[in-house]
């Protein structure tokens, strides 16, 4: 029975998972085909750009780990790019102040600020990214540069 068990379950040979962070799906499949493991993929993270697009950022089992053959090694992949996030409707009408830490943590970079002719100081009149005005739930790529356009204190009239 003993002998039985030990050829049945491959007793005492592993194969060492390699490291496929920052590969790419076709280049997982053609390394875990000569090496008779699995893929799976789990779920795809947070847009990181240090890691090319659609690669590889974690697994599980980790490299240098040993596993039997037809082992599925767990995949966590880079998606194309940032999540899009929706423009809060309460940010127009508030202060720079109130507003530039809002969009900062939501993921946006705050680019030009510019004044037109308006009563109220330093409130937030208009927002735009890539010269067009954004609207309340408008939805823009994390990273996305918002030029704000405020009120300068003083009456256009």
């Amino acid at each position: 029975m003993m002998n039985w068990l030990e050829s049945t379950t491959n007793h005492n040979e592993h194969i060492e998972v390699p490291d496929l962070t920052k590969m790419t799906l076709d280049k997982v499949d053609a390394e875990l085909e000569t090496l008779h493991l699995q893929r799976e993929i789990l779920d795809s993270a947070n847009y990181n750009p240090n890691y090319p697009k659609y690669s590889v950022i974690e697994q599980v089992p980790a490299a240098g780990k040993l596993v039997k053959e037809n082992r599925k090694i767990y995949l966590t992949l880079n998606p194309s790019g940032y999540a899009k996030i929706e423009i809060p409707s309460y940010l127009l009408g508030k202060t720079r102040r109130q507003v530039a830490p809002t969009l900062r943590s939501l993921g946006f970079e705050i680019g030009e600020i510019s004044y037109r002719p308006d009563i109220a100081r330093d409130a937030v009149l208009e927002m735009r990214a890539n010269g067009e005005t954004i609207n309340a739930g408008d939805k823009l790529m994390k990273t996305t540069k918002i030029d704000l356009i405020l009120g300068d204190g003083k009456s256009n009239y």
